[in-house]
């Protein structure tokens, strides 16, 4: 008899758990990102607190970034795993688009962004973003000896001691199909065959530059301005330089960041409230307070310190044109810098 209904406890048990157990399992979203985890990490765990949605993040290696992560979404089209894109660069985000891997999200917090900063068919939205900046240790070399524009760079007596990552990947891929656009075909090809015959060193990644000109390997190189900022903090001997400031130069890169919806994500729900709270100004904010992004969007949303960022003179891209030049620009750069 005992036993019968210490079986019975058991069974009672057993349906308790299964019937309210498992009718409220915990929400999640899926979130690849190429955002360092250092940064991304808060952000996600902003989110959890506000909304009790458990963010299940997908981190991408310093060296391919956002590529990596877009050939992922590209290989798991017709069975996502992923729900959001939140990429630290734009332009793989278009070829995500192009390539019908993203679908239309409805976000009231996207109404107040800048027209270039979101897509006409709400497919993708940008906010704040970094500036592609020249890391210089000081102790090395003073400001004054410092290339001031890129077409200086290449042509700098210094140019051996100076670093770039990879152009084929991230910001740097970024930015090398932003000058295909801006100068042309030609004269960015050439630029490249030159600055690679100079003799600059190409490194792994972003966070290698800036660890490198930090380390007094490199004299400067170009990074991005999270890097550089956050490495400041550690070294007082580094500095940061704009470039193409002047009134005929083509003014300084920005990245903005992007978020998009994976088309056929397993939880749209929690995808929409995580894209939400990412372009909510006071994300936003966070990120800026935090080091991350340092050209906000949002207005009454506080600059960062250390980059004067309203008084940058920032390049003026068409970021639909640069897309069109990305597959030539990586091309044409891994016939230059990959042996």
């Amino acid at each position: 008899m005992i036993k019968r209904l210490v079986g019975l406890f058991f069974v009672a048990v057993f349906m308790f758990v299964a019937l309210f157990g498992c009718t409220n399992p915990q929400k999640t979203v899926v979130v690849y990102t190429s955002v360092d985890q250092v940064f991304s990490e808060k952000l996600f765990q902003m989110f959890e607190k506000q909304t009790g949605i458990k963010v299940k993040a997908v981190y991408d290696v310093e060296a391919s970034k956002s590529v990596g992560l877009a050939n992922r979404l590209i290989a798991e089209k017709g069975q996502p795993l992923a729900d959001v894109f939140w990429n630290g660069e734009i332009l793989q985000t278009l070829d995500l688009k192009a390539k019908d891997v993203l679908v239309k999200a409805d976000i009231s917090n996207s109404n107040d962004l800048p027209n270039s900063f979101k897509d006409s068919e709400g497919k993708w939205f940008g906010f704040g973003g970094r500036a592609r900046v020249l890391i210089v240790n000081t102790k090395k070399i003073g400001l004054d000896k410092c290339p001031k524009t890129m077409e200086e760079l290449v042509t700098s007596p210094y140019v051996k001691n100076a670093g770039i990552a990879y152009p084929l990947f991230g910001t740097t891929s970024t930015q090398a199909a932003a000058l295909y656009s801006i100068w042309g075909d030609a004269k960015a090809k050439d630029y490249f065959t030159r600055l690679k015959a100079a003799g600059i060193q190409v490194v792994e990644g972003n966070s290698v530059v800036k660890d490198f000109v930090s380390q007094g390997k490199l004299y400067f190189g170009l990074t991005d301005s999270d890097d550089a900022l956050g490495e400041m903090e550690k070294n007082k001997d580094l500095a940061i330089l704009l470039m193409d400031q002047g009134a005929k130069d083509i003014g300084n890169m920005v990245t903005p960041n992007t978020v998009a919806q994976i088309k056929g994500a397993p939880h749209p729900e929690q995808a929409d409230a995580f894209m939400e709270f990412l372009l909510s100004k006071e994300a936003e904010q966070a990120m800026v307070d935090d080091g991350w992004i340092h050209i906000p969007v949002h207005a009454g949303v506080t600059a960062a310190k250390g980059l004067d960022s309203k008084n940058i003179k920032i390049m003026d891209i068409d970021f639909a044109e640069a897309y069109k030049k990305l597959e030539l620009s990586k091309t044409e750069l891994e016939k230059i810098f990959v042996k």
